[in-house]
């Protein structure tokens, strides 16, 4: 069987999108207008937010592994990232990341559409199951929700690993994308696929 495990980067909207997005933030705006409610974010404090969608957001990195071998780091365009991640992905059997099915994969996919980049792999995304998707959040938790001790961190503490978000960790990323530390996101992006496939050995008993 062969394992892939990943993890993305993402950042907020390009430029592009601007007048979208403007229209979509009025429109929200408006809504809360109706219920007597005032919309609190400001434009710019919206648009940052996209980089948890697909639908606007972008993929800056994904790290993979496969099987026991080295990670890598897939950069450049984001069409290219995609294309190449599903060309690894073609005869992949088991997806394997943290939060991967509701967050990692799932932008995946919408950014694929976006760009018109068509997968190699129509995964499903059924729950309560292992396969083709074990997610390590889904399965430590069995699935039945968590307490809020049940990150890649808090997992790395639990298991007295070395944890990933020493020097940075997600909500830092745009930051670091700003100031133009693109290394040390690809850094990082690769270090929680490596803690990601040490706790799924774990979870499996294959340490």
């Amino acid at each position: 069987m062969k394992r892939l495990y990943l993890d993305i980067e993402t950042i907020p909207s390009s430029g592009q999108n601007l007048p979208k997005l403007k229209d979509l933030y009025e429109s929200k705006k408006k809504k809360y207008a109706q219920r007597g409610a005032k919309y609190s974010k400001k434009f710019n404090e919206f648009v940052e937010t996209t980089n948890f969608s697909g639908t606007f957001g972008r993929i800056l990195c994904l790290a993979y592994a496969i099987d026991d071998n080295e990670t890598e780091i897939l950069t450049g365009g984001e069409d290219k990232i995609l294309k190449d991640f599903w060309e690894l992905a073609q005869d992949a059997d088991l997806f394997i990341g943290h939060n991967v099915m509701d967050f990692d994969l799932r932008f995946i996919y919408q950014r694929s559409i976006i760009h018109r980049v068509k997968p190699t792999k129509d995964l499903s995304f059924a729950r309560y199951r292992p396969h083709p998707i074990y997610d390590t959040l889904r399965e430590w938790q069995k699935w039945g929700g968590g307490g809020g001790l049940d990150s890649l961190d808090a997992l790395a503490k639990a298991f007295s690993m070395p944890t990933s978000k020493d020097e940075l960790d997600g909500s830092q990323v745009y930051e670091y994308y700003q100031a133009g530390k693109l290394d040390d996101i690809y850094k990082y992006c690769k270090k929680d696929v490596d803690l990601t496939r040490k706790i799924y050995k774990r979870m499996m008993f294959l340490d």
